[in-house]
C-alpha cells in the first residue's frame, strides 16, 4: 500500500539584504534542484500568492516557490532547503487541504521545525469532523509457506468509534489513501481470468468497518426509520451479538446504509470492489495478507477437503497444511488482523461490494471508484470469502457474484466512510 498524499509548502526568501534579482536568481537555480528531488512530487513558480489580509505575506516577496511534497518524507524536504539557504530568514506557508499556517523562519533550526505544523495539518485534516481518532495496537501475523511457522507482528492504526446508542458502537479505522495493484498474477494457484489484468488503482482515504457488520449493531440500525425498504431486525441464522450478520442481500445491505447514513448525517455505504481489494491486501501483494498460504488458525473457512459428486476439491492451499471446519461463524476479531487493523477480511462471511460483476477487468475505474453498469446479468460483487468456503477462495483476489436480492448463511457486509464526508 503506497501512501501518497502529499503537503504543499510555499516559500521565498525574506533576507532585507538581497535584492530582488538576487531573489530571482536563487529561486530559479533552486526550481530544477527541487524537481529533482524524489520527496517533490511537482514544483513551479508562484507568480499570484494571496496571503491573509493585514499580514505582510509574499506579496512584498519576489522568487516564491511552490512545492507539493511526499509526506512520507517532509524531513528530508526541509533539510535540503535548510542545507541549501542556510540561515537565511525564509517566509513559509503550508497547506493541507483548506487549512494553513504561514511563519517565519530566522534559522535552519525553525525551518526544521516546521514539520511539526505540517504534521500537525496532516491530522486535523485527517479529522475535520471533531471526532478525536483514536489509536489502537493490533496483533497481525506471516506465515510461511508451508503454514508451519507463524509470526507475529503489532502495528497500530487511527479509528473513531460511531454511536449507535444502547452502548454500542460501530468502530472505522482509517486507511490511508494511495495507489496498489489490483488483481492476481497468472502464476497465482486458484486465480481466474476475472480476477485480469493486473491494474494500478489509486484510492482515496477512507475509514473502513473494524469488523464486519455485527448482529447487535445491525438490530440497532434495523429500528431505525425505514428510507426504501423493510430491514428484519434479526435474521441471521447462527445467533448472538458478536457474530456477523448474516442472511442479508444487498438491497438489505444497502438499506442499513442508508439508514445508518441518516442517523448519523454523514455518507455510510458499501465498499467499492476496489476499495475493499485495497484495505485487504494492506500493502500485500501475496495471494493472502498472511502470506503465500492461510491456516484455519487464522481465518474461519472451510479447512477439509470437500468432496462434491465424484470430485475432491482439496482444503489445503499451495504448501499449506489442511485445518478445521468449524461449520459456523465466529466471533468478530477473535482471529488476528489484516496490516491495516482490520478483522475477518478473510472467511467468516462474504462481504457485499458496491459493483457491479464485470467478466474481467478490461476498461475498469483506476480511481477506487465503484464499477457500477453491469455487462453481466446484474450481478453483484462479494469480496472474502466465508467459514463455508475453500482457503482459495479466500484470496485478496478473489471475485464472487450474486443477485442483489440474494442471501445466504455466509453472506454479510461491512460498511465504509468516506473521510472528507465526516
Amino acid at each position: 500500500m503506497t501512501d501518497n498524499r502529499t503537503i504543499q509548502f510555499t516559500f521565498a526568501l525574506d533576507d532585507p539584504e538581497l535584492d530582488d534579482d538576487r531573489r530571482e536568481k536563487i529561486a530559479r537555480q533552486l526550481l530544477p534542484e527541487l524537481r529533482n528531488l524524489d520527496e517533490v512530487v511537482k514544483a513551479d513558480r508562484t507568480e499570484n500568492f494571496n496571503p491573509e489580509a493585514g499580514s505582510k505575506g509574499f506579496a512584498t516577496l519576489v522568487g516564491v516557490l511552490t512545492a507539493e511534497v511526499s509526506i512520507k518524507n517532509i524531513k528530508g524536504f526541509l533539510s535540503f532547503l535548510s542545507d541549501r539557504l542556510g540561515d537565511k530568514p525564509i517566509e513559509i506557508s503550508v497547506k493541507v487541504g483548506d487549512k494553513e499556517v504561514s511563519i517565519k523562519a530566522k534559522s535552519r533550526q525553525e525551518l526544521l521545525e516546521s514539520e511539526k505544523i505540517a504534521k500537525d495539518l496532516l491530522e486535523a485534516e485527517k479529522n475535520k469532523s471533531g471526532y478525536q481518532l483514536k489509536t489502537f495496537q493490533f496483533e497481525t501475523v506471516q506465515i510461511n509457506p508451508n503454514g508451519t511457522e507463524i509470526k507475529s507482528v503489532t502495528q497500530s492504526a487511527k479509528y473513531f468509534a460511531e454511536d449507535l446508542g444502547n452502548d454500542v458502537f460501530l468502530e472505522m479505522v482509517y486507511i490511508p489513501g494511495g495507489t496498489f495493484i489490483m488483481g492476481s498474477p497468472e502464476s497465482e494457484e486458484g486465480r481466474s481470468s476475472s480476477e485480469s489484468p493486473q491494474h494500478q488503482v489509486t484510492v482515496p482515504p477512507f475509514f473502513m468497518g473494524k469488523y464486519p457488520v455485527t448482529q447487535k449493531q445491525w438490530r440497532l440500525v434495523a429500528t431505525l426509520p425505514k428510507v426504501n425498504i423493510d430491514l428484519e431486525p434479526d435474521p441471521s441464522s447462527f445467533k448472538s451479538d458478536n457474530l456477523p450478520i448474516e442472511c442479508v442481500s444487498c438491497d438489505d445491505a444497502q438499506e442499513f446504509c442508508a439508514r445508518l447514513s441518516k442517523k448519523t448525517n454523514k455518507v455510510y455505504r458499501l465498499p467499492s470492489e476496489s476499495e475493499w481489494e485495497y484495505a485487504c491486501r494492506g500493502g500485500t501483494t501475496t495471494p493472502f495478507y498472511f502470506g503465500e498460504t492461510i491456516s484455519t488458525d487464522l481465518a474461519n473457512y472451510r479447512g477439509t477437503d470437500w468432496k462434491i459428486w465424484d470430485t475432491v476439491y482439496p482444503a489445503n492451499y499451495g504448501q499449506g497444511q489442511k485445518g478445521e471446519f468449524r461449520e459456523k461463524t465466529t466471533d468478530v476479531g477473535k482471529l488476528p488482523a489484516n496490516p491495516c487493523g482490520l478483522y475477518d477480511m478473510c472467511g467468516n462471511v462474504w462481504e457485499w461490494c458496491e459493483d457491479k460483476w464485470h467478466r474481467d477487468y478490461i476498461n475498469a475505474p483506476n480511481d477506487g471508484s465503484s464499477w457500477r453498469a453491469s455487462n453481466c446479468h446484474d450481478m453483484t460483487i462479494l469480496r472474502g470469502g466465508s467459514w463455508f468456503d475453500l482457503a482459495c477462495t479466500c484470496r485478496s483476489a478473489y471475485r464472487n457474484r450474486a443477485s442483489a436480492e440474494d442471501w445466504a448463511i455466509f453472506v454479510g457486509l461491512r460498511v465504509v466512510v468516506l473521510s472528507k464526508s465526516l
